[in-house]
Order: structure tokens, then C-alpha cells, then sequence
């Protein structure tokens, strides 16, 4: 390792730095406190003296390396170990006065108020080299982290490396589970997005599928003690400098697992931490290296170290599962997470493209349970927008999710596809039900599969279990707008209209774009004007339509109503009849509107599940048609 001069042969060292009741002399290499001297290690004192010289902004990570260590390759867990010891040394333990701040995955920002002053220089060499000016902690922070020793292939790591976070997590988990609340209560953490610091942005989309993978394994771990953030919050922290105590309280969690992949020639690391959000400190770090050849026989290992750990934690049916071999392609797994990586997106393109990868994963490894779930899911975006024939589409989409359950009956990503496909398509609600409940059994902490499942409690009158599960999805996922919204949603229903207001325009804060049940909500509560504003600033097209001809006809301004109408009739009818069905409805037209609810059935328009429970429908309950409409949807009457 070089030097400490090389870190500081342009930094001046003839001054004192005060901070607080502190004071650090860069020319003695000391840091004292009323006369009393306090203990560091040569490299931790190097990294004050470089947080000091930078107060009140961003340090990042590999700033502080390069300032400290130059060139020579260090670990990023030793820099954690020292700014934990720098945090005991400065009595750093309160979080609104902390002085070393954690900004999460950048790296760290120095709050004090830095003065300067003169000192009498002194020779920093000769400083360095007398025995009394490098004073040394009981454990140097350079003999805490164990060096890799090994390397894996860019492309083996793909198969291994999400499920060797399993580990990771859970074996830090073990660090504090003494302190574990009562059963009443649960550990809450993030996995914060994997810093991608390969250099390559095209890697993004590694970085982003091990950050679902790594989410979807823990949160299987034990769900009853340890709740995990689901994908959508956590993916708001992306390239973004936030203090950790922040996320913390943003997320309500009390551990943090910093993930970041490197690249070095052909060559990938990944690098997991576990962080306690109260004091900062780092509970456990380690980097993983496998050789390709052994990347197939990682998730075996590491399935049966965790059925070990956690075998009283588990039922035997678990622990068995956990002990079964799924080796994956790892070129299959690559595919797979560009297929993921699109499906985020929101264009024609991207669904098409999708599509594209999740095909290639199934033709590579014919057995990969997942991508054919997935694939289903792509295919029916293909259908829903038109980009292929709408039965040919279903049919695909219905195959490759068969497909998916054939391979694996326990995976619960294909049963809530089949749960989808159940509800939007075959209108089999019982059985919609059966498999969004089976999908949140296997996988209690995913968010989406669980507000997916309070759509056929509701429907079924089930409405506390349904707000139960919509409350438990917010939980889950509490950045999450959608999540907000279909709280919201099912309060409505309930008649709950005042708590329904309040969850959308928490929904609008975390995303303007979200649509427009705040302004229905207005209109039930009789204020036509206040749920004008909010359709002038909803954006899609279609929605918006449909809202001004609610609203404009609440208003008693019946021309602009019908130009609505007629817009949301002439370029949107193929995918928004139940919309126009609505609309007739609201405006007390039952003809119109039980003639576009027989398009909206016959188009197998997803809206038509809320046609029981939709209030703008309210004024066709009575009418023998109504009863015969839910007949046809298999809906109780």
C-alpha cells in the first residue's frame, strides 16, 4: 500500500482545524478534545483530516479512497470499518447532531462547521515517524474485512449472485436478532438499488434485476419477524444522494443492505452491506467471488446454509424446498434480467422487447419456472395494447404461464399471473382469488401480489380483508403512488370518502401522474368545482376525457360534457368502453351505458371487474339488466 504522503502532497498541513470542542492538528497528526488526546489509526486520522477539508457536501466513496489510499486497491469495507471507529472516537451517536453523515451508496457528507486557524508547522514526516503521533486501535480496521481471494466471469456471477445476498443478509440478521422486538412488532429493512460501479452504463439493467432478485429472496426469509421494502420504494433512491437517517425515515426501517457490482478487466465483484440506520454503524460486510465453474453449485450451498440457520424458523415443506437444486443458465439468467429490465419500461418498444428477452431465457433454459412467468406477463401487455392479435396474445400468455406452474407449483409469480389471467380474461373471481391468495402465501412480502389480491376480496364483499391487504401492500411499499391509490380505491367503495381523499392525495404527492380517482371522489362528495382543478392536471389523454364529461355534467355545463364524450368515443372506444359505460351511467343514461358495458364484456375490458362495486354504476342497480350483467361475470349479485 503507498503511503499517506501520496494523499496529502497537496494538502496544506500547517493549520489547525476546529470543529465543535475539537481540534485537528494535520502537522502533529492529532485529534484532541479539552487537552485530552484521542486515540486513531493512522489511515482513520487520514480520513478525517480529508472529511474535514471538505465539510458540508458530498464525499463520495471513491473520492475518499483515491484521497487516502491512492491507486492501490482497498476494500470498500475497511473505509465503512474506519468511519465507525471515527463516529465512537467523536461520540457520534445522535442522529440529529451527528458530524459524519452516511449519504446511502454515495458515500458521506462532514455537517460541521469547519474553522481554520494557524498553527507552528511542523514536518508531517517527522510527525508520521515518531512512535507517540500514531497512536493505533486495539483491531486495525485493515485486519476486519477478509480480502476475496477469488473471481468469477461476468456472466456466471448473474446466476449466483441474488441468491448469495440471501446470505449475506440473513447471516448479518443473526448479528441482532437477540434484540429482536416482541412478536407484536418487526425488523424492517431496504435493500437499497445496487450502485452499478462497473463504469458501464449498459450494466444498469444487472444492477437492477439483482436488486428485485435480492428483495424477492429476503423477503421470504422469515415475513412474520423480518419485513422487507419493496422494489418500487426503494428504486425511488437510484442515483440520488440521501442521508441514510433519512431513508430510514422515509422507509420506517431499521436496516439498510447496500449492494454495489465492480468490474475489473472480465471480472465482477459484488459488494453487500448491512446497516443500522440509528447509529450508521456497519453490521456486516463481505465481497463475493466464485470461479464460473462453480457458479451452478453457489445456490445449492447456499439454500442449505440457510435451511441450516434457520431450520426452527421453518416448516419441514420449506425446508425441503430449500434444499432442492435450481440451477439456472447463467446466460438464461442474463436474459432473464433484460427481460425484467425492459418490462419496467412503458412503451410499444419496450413490451415487444420484453418479450424478446424473456423468450430467449425459456429457449436457453427450457426449465427457468421464472422467465416463463414473466413471458406470460409480457405477452398479455403485447395483447392489452394492441401490438398482437388480442386472442393470439391471451393464448401465448396463457401457455407460457401453464408452463411456468407445471415447472414450479410453488412459485408465487406464476400464481398471481394466473391470477390475473383468471380475473381479467375468464372472469372466474373464485379462482382469481384462490391464486392471488396462494401467491401471497409463497411470497408475503412482494406488494403488488398483494394489493392484487384485495381486488377479489373486495369483490366479494370481503372489504376489511380487502382494506387489510391494501393497508399491508402500503406497508410494503410505502413510496409507492399506486399503492396509495388502490387504498384509496377500496375505501371508496367502503363509503370511507374523507380517509379515501386524504390516501389519493398522498398517492399525487408521491407521483402527479397517477390517475384520477381524487376528482371521482369529489364528485361523490358534491364538489364539482375542486374536482375540475384536479382533472386539469391529470395528463393521459383517455382518463382525462372521461373525467371532464363526470365533471363538466356535474357542473351543469352539458355541451362540454358531450364534446368529452364524443372524444373518449371517437379515438378511445376500442379500450375504454367500460369508461363510456360509466359516463351514461353517471349521467343517468341506462340504454347507453348497458350497451357499452355489452362492448366493454365483449372486449374482455379489464375495468369490467369493478363492476360490482364501481359507484359511478350506482344508479343501474335496480335495473333486471344490472343483475343479469353480473350473472354473466360470474359476480354474486
Amino acid at each position: 500500500m503507498k503511503n499517506s504522503e501520496s494523499a496529502y502532497k497537496l494538502l496544506p498541513v500547517s493549520d489547525l482545524y476546529r470543529f465543535g470542542e475539537f481540534v485537528l492538528d494535520p502537522a502533529k497528526r492529532t485529534l484532541s478534545r479539552a487537552d485530552s488526546s484521542l486515540s486513531l489509526t493512522p489511515k482513520a486520522f487520514d480520513v478525517l483530516f480529508f472529511l474535514a477539508q471538505n465539510p458540508n457536501r458530498l464525499v463520495t466513496k471513491e473520492e475518499l479512497l483515491q484521497a487516502v489510499w491512492g491507486d492501490t486497491f482497498v476494500e470498500e469495507g475497511n473505509l465503512t470499518q474506519y468511519i465507525s471507529h471515527l463516529r465512537k472516537a467523536l461520540g457520534d451517536n445522535s442522529e440529529d447532531t451527528r458530524l459524519i453523515v452516511t449519504i446511502a451508496r454515495k458515500g458521506y457528507q462532514f455537517t460541521a462547521d469547519v474553522t481554520v486557524a494557524e498553527a507552528a508547522a511542523t514536518a508531517r514526516q517527522s510527525a508520521v515517524s515518531r512512535p507517540d503521533a500514531r497512536p493505533t486501535l486495539e483491531t486495525p480496521a485493515d485486519e476486519l474485512v477478509p480480502r476475496a481471494r477469488k473471481h468469477w466471469r461476468s456472466a456466471a456471477v448473474l446466476a449466483a449472485s441474488s441468491v448469495i445476498l440471501v446470505v449475506v443478509a440473513y447471516m448479518s440478521w443473526r448479528h441482532f436478532r437477540g434484540a429482536i422486538p416482541p412478536s407484536s412488532q418487526i425488523i424492517r429493512l431496504a435493500v437499497l438499488p445496487f450502485a452499478n460501479l462497473t463504469g458501464d452504463p449498459k450494466k444498469e439493467y444487472i444492477a437492477d434485476g439483482l436488486t428485485e432478485e435480492t428483495i424477492s429472496q429476503l423477503g421470504r426469509l422469515n415475513p412474520e419477524q423480518l419485513g422487507v421494502i419493496a422494489r418500487t420504494s426503494v428504486m425511488g433512491y437510484k442515483h440520488k444522494d440521501v442521508r441514510l437517517d433519512q431513508i430510514g425515515r422515509d422507509l420506517s426501517v431499521q436496516y439498510v443492505l447496500e449492494n454495489s457490482l465492480r468490474e475489473s478487466g472480465d471480472h465482477l465483484r459484488l459488494t453487500a452491506q448491512l446497516i443500522q440506520v440509528k447509529d450508521q454503524t456497519r453490521l456486516w460486510s463481505q465481497d463475493y467471488d466464485y470461479a464460473a465453474k462453480d457458479t451452478l453449485n453457489v445456490e445449492d450451498e447456499v439454500a442449505n446454509a440457510v435451511a441450516r440457520e434457520i431450520r426452527v424458523r421453518l416448516t419441514s415443506q420449506q425446508r425441503a424446498e430449500l434444499a432442492q437444486s435450481h440451477p439456472v443458465n447463467p446466460e438464461a439468467f442474463d436474459a432473464y434480467l433484460q427481460g425484467y429490465h425492459f418490462f419496467q419500461g412503458s412503451t410499444d418498444k419496450d413490451a415487444d422487447m420484453a418479450v424478446k428477452y424473456f423468450e430467449r431465457a425459456t429457449q436457453l433454459d427450457p426449465s427457468y419456472a421464472l422467465a416463463w412467468a414473466w413471458l406470460s406477463r409480457a405477452r398479455n401487455w403485447q395483447a392489452d395494447e394492441g401490438l398482437i392479435p388480442v386472442e393470439e396474445g391471451r393464448r401465448l400468455s396463457r401457455e407460457a404461464i401453464e408452463r411456468a406452474l407445471a415447472l414450479n407449483p410453488n412459485l408465487a409469480a406464476a400464481h398471481a399471473q394466473m391470477g390475473r389471467i383468471k380475473q381479467q380474461v375468464d372472469y372466474d373471481w373464485a379462482g382469481a382469488d384462490a391464486s392471488f391468495q396462494r401467491a401471497v402465501a409463497l411470497e408475503p412480502a412482494n406488494a403488488e401480489n398483494v394489493g392484487f389480491a384485495a381486488w377479489p376480496a373486495a369483490i366479494f364483499g370481503r372489504f376489511d380483508e380487502a382494506l387489510k391487504l391494501n393497508r399491508r401492500a402500503v406497508d410494503l411499499d410505502p413510496l409507492d403512488a399506486n399503492s396509495w391509490e388502490r387504498l384509496g380505491e377500496t375505501e371508496v367503495f367502503m363509503g370511507q370518502l374523507d380517509q379515501a381523499a386524504a390516501d389519493c392525495k398522498k398517492a399525487l404527492e408521491l407521483n402527479p401522474e397517477v390517475s384520477g380517482v381524487l376528482s371521482q371522489i369529489y364528485l361523490m362528495q358534491g364538489r364539482p368545482q375542486d374536482a375540475l382543478r384536479e382533472v386539469e392536471r391529470v395528463h393521459y389523454a383517455p382518463l382525462r376525457a372521461f373525467l371532464y364529461a363526470l365533471t363538466y355534467h356535474a357542473l351543469g355545463r352539458e355541451k362540454e360534457s358531450d364534446a368529452a364524450l364524443r372524444e373518449l368515443k371517437m379515438k378511445y372506444h376500442a379500450s375504454n368502453a367500460f369508461e363510456i359505460a360509466a359516463i351514461y351511467a353517471f349521467r343517468n343514461q341506462p340504454d347507453e351505458a348497458f350497451e357499452w358495458l355489452d362492448r366493454a364484456y365483449a372486449q374482455r375490458d379489464p375495468s369490467m371487474m369493478s363492476t360490482k362495486v364501481q359507484p359511478l354504476l350506482n344508479s343501474l342497480h335496480n335495473d333486471p339488466r344490472f343483475a343479469a350483467l353480473l350473472k354473466k361475470l360470474n359476480l354474486p349479485n
